[in-house]
C-alpha cells in the first residue's frame, strides 16, 4: 500500500539538521547516503572537541607513584612496631599493626582502581611504572597481612617467649623494616644498588629462620621449649614477609634496568678477578 505522504528526508547543511517534506520520491540508497554523511560529519565534530573530563595520565601516574611510596612507608612502620612489640613483650604496643594493615588495604583498593582506569591511556614508560605500582601494592598488602598475623601471636604469648627467640625474632623484624625502607628509597630514586642490597639482606632473614627452626624442631640439647607453636608461626610469617620484600626489589631491578634480576646480578656480582680483568681491558682500549 502506497503512502500518500512523501518520506521525510534528513538533510544536513552547514548550520543545522532540518527535516523537510519532499514532493519527490527518494530511493532507500539516497536516504542512506544522506544519513551516512550526517553521521560522518558528527563523528568528525565530536573527535575535534576536547573532553574536559578526560584525566591527565601523567598526573595520575605521579599520584599513584606517591601512593605506592606511601604504602612502602606504612609497611615499614608496621614492621618496626612488630620488632618493638616482640622486644618489649608489651601487647598494647602491637595494636598499631592492625591500623597499618587497614591503611594498606585501602591503598591496595585505590591503586588497583587507579591503574585500571588510566593504564590504557598511558605511554609505554608510564605503563611500565603503573604495572610496577600494581605489583608493589599486591606484595605490600600481603606483607601487612603477615605482620598482622605475627603481631597477633606475639600479643598472645606476651613475654613467655624465651630470650633467644625474642632476640632472633626482633632481629628478623628489624631486618625486614630496613629492607622495606631500602625498597622505598630504591623505588623513589630508581637506585639499583639499594635494590640489590635488599636482595642480599633476605639471606640474613633466612638464616635466622633456620636457627629458630633448628632450636624448636631438633632440640639437640633436650631443653624444654615454651610456646614453640606460636614462635614457629611468627618466624614463618616474618620469613615470608621478607620474601615479598625481595619480590619488590626484583621488580625495581626490572623497572630500572629492563632486565631480569638474574641478568642484573650477573652484571653487579662479578668476582673481583673478573672486574680487574675487565678494567685492564678498558684501559688497554683507551
Amino acid at each position: 500500500m502506497e503512502n500518500s505522504r512523501a518520506p521525510s528526508i534528513l538533510l544536513l547543511n552547514s548550520a543545522h539538521l532540518a527535516v523537510v517534506q519532499s514532493g519527490q520520491d527518494r530511493s532507500g540508497e539516497q536516504v542512506c547516503d544522506v544519513r551516512q554523511a550526517y553521521e560522518n560529519r558528527m563523528s568528525s565534530a565530536n573527535s575535534a572537541v576536547p573532553n574536559p573530563a578526560s584525566p591527565d595520565p601523567e598526573a595520575i601516574c605521579a599520584q599513584l607513584r606517591e601512593q605506592t611510596l606511601e604504602a612502602c612507608r606504612v609497611a615499614r612502620i608496621a614492621a618496626g612496631i612488630v620488632a618493638e612489640g616482640i622486644a618489649t613483650g608489651v601487647p598494647s604496643v602491637l595494636d598499631g599493626v592492625r591500623e597499618r594493615e587497614k591503611e594498606l588495604d585501602t591503598l591496595d583498593h585505590v591503586i588497583d582502581q587507579g591503574v585500571t582506569a588510566v593504564i590504557t591511556q598511558a605511554g609505554a614508560e608510564h605503563s611500565r611504572e603503573l604495572l610496577a605500582c600494581l605489583k608493589f601494592i599486591i606484595d605490600l598488602e600481603r606483607i601487612g597481612d603477615l605482620l598482622l598475623n605475627c603481631s597477633n601471636r606475639a600479643a598472645a604469648v606476651g613475654s613467655r617467649i624465651e630470650l633467644q627467640d625474642i632476640r632472633d625474632l626482633t632481629l628478623m623484624a628489624s631486618r625486614l623494616e630496613k629492607m622495606l625502607g631500602d625498597v622505598h628509597d630504591a623505588f623513589s630514586q630508581r637506585d639499583l644498588n639499594r635494590a640489590l642490597a635488599v636482595l642480599r639482606s633476605d639471606a640474613e632473614i633466612d638464616r635466622l629462620r633456620n636457627l629458630i627452626f633448628l632450636r624448636h624442631l631438633e632440640n639437640h640439647d633436650g631443653s624444654p621449649r615454651q610456646e614453640s607453636f606460636h614462635v614457629l608461626f611468627m618466624t614463618q610469617s616474618l620469613e615470608r614477609a621478607g620474601d615479598h620484600a625481595k619480590n619488590l626489589a626484583e621488580e625495581i631491578c626490572h623497572l630500572v634496568s629492563g632486565h631480569s634480576v638474574r641478568h642484573v646480578l650477573r652484571t653487579y656480582d662479578k668476582p673481583a678477578e673478573q672486574m680487574f680483568i675487565e678494567q685492564l681491558k678498558r684501559r688497554h682500549k683507551t
